[in-house]
């Protein structure tokens, strides 16, 4: 082997030690993201009624971003003591409401006619 050849096999044992370091903290990264999820859930189970969890889990589907927010301001409101569990699904909805409201853009449409 050459000065060249030993010199690009170190350049590739780095570049496959970065790659392996990347894939373990992305490993590690996931696992704990799933951890978190899993605890989250527990607790919404904790605090929701059956029709509660499945209104919020049919709104996962269709719009994720607002069911995460929806979940996050029930453990957060029943946390501070505004809601008490079990909360029902029409508290849910109620909840829902609000958020989307808050989220929710109006739109105006103007025609110029000539």
């Amino acid at each position: 082997m050459s000065y060249d050849d030993k010199e690009l096999e170190e350049l590739r044992m780095r570049k496959l030690m970065e790659l392996r370091k990347q894939l373990e903290a992305e490993e590690q990264r996931k696992k704990l993201e799933a951890e978190m999820e899993a605890r989250r859930q527990a607790v919404l189970r904790g605090i929701l009624t059956e029709k509660a969890r499945e209104r919020l889990a049919n709104l996962k589907l269709v719009k994720p971003e607002l069911a995460k927010a929806a979940e996050d301001a029930i453990i957060q409101l029943v946390q501070v003591g505004r809601l008490v569990p079990p909360v029902t699904d029409e508290q849910v909805k109620a909840l829902l409401l609000e958020l989307d409201s808050r989220t929710r853009r109006s739109f105006q449409i103007k025609f110029k006619r000539k």
